[in-house]
């Protein structure tokens, strides 16, 4: 068995970068409503955010082992994607998010949990987790690195691309990144119209054109 993949397919950086202007709430509702994490991973700071190409990584419940290991052969702008089994453990902290700067990675995005909090805040890299506890962990099973999983609730291939902001994380299949770029931008330039749309004075059942399925629903307005 191989632990370690090292060679995968990644998207193409430009159209990684345009793929992060967007708002992860944007990306998860012009791709057709997919792609969105479990919203218990939140960042450890709202105003962290980050897009990268997803290096996968599974570490056994309070155990880092195999993180250690992703780190040290992630590539600049992966994004880690740490799947330990939704388990409160400090699986990570400031030592390792040092290590993740210096090696030029995007982002860890984790189920488990996070220490050291303020320092990787003030640190400024990335970190989306379900958990933050001082619990410590072990270095002692081995597991894969580069395998598609089910992380969140969605399946993450290695090289798909992940978008994290304030509002949660979202993945986007590698080959349609370019497609959710384009549904992006429509989308952006109609939520543009509908608020041109509301400082001109029309209310939410015109712009969202309700009347017809309020009717149909059999609301009733007292006038």
């Amino acid at each position: 068995m191989v632990h370690v993949t090292t060679k995968i397919d990644r998207a193409d950086r430009a159209l990684i970068d345009e793929l992060g202007t967007f708002s992860a709430a944007t990306i998860h509702e012009a791709q057709g409503r997919k792609g969105a994490l479990d919203s218990g991973i939140k960042p450890i700071d709202r105003e962290m955010s980050f897009c990268g190409s997803a290096f996968t990584v599974v570490c056994h419940p309070r155990d880092n082992i195999m993180l250690q290991v992703a780190i040290s052969y992630a590539e600049p702008g992966d994004v880690l994607i740490v799947s330990s089994g939704d388990q409160p453990a400090g699986q990570f902290g400031d030592v390792l998010a040092n290590a993740c700067v210096a090696r030029g990675i995007t982002a860890l995005v984790t189920d488990g949990g996070i220490r050291d909090s303020r320092e990787i805040r003030e640190l400024g890299f990335p970190v989306f987790a379900k958990h933050i506890c001082i619990q410590g962990t072990v270095k002692e099973s081995l597991g894969p690195v580069n395998q598609p999983l089910v992380f969140g609730g969605q399946l993450i291939r290695p090289g798909d691309v992940i978008k994290g902001d304030c509002d949660g994380v979202v993945v986007v299949e590698r080959e349609e990144v370019a497609s959710a770029i384009d549904a992006c931008r429509e989308r952006d330039a109609a939520e543009a119209g509908y608020i041109e749309r509301y400082k001109n004075g029309e209310t939410p059942i015109q712009v969202s054109g309700l009347a017809p399925i309020l009717e149909a629903k059999g609301l009733t307005v007292d006038q």
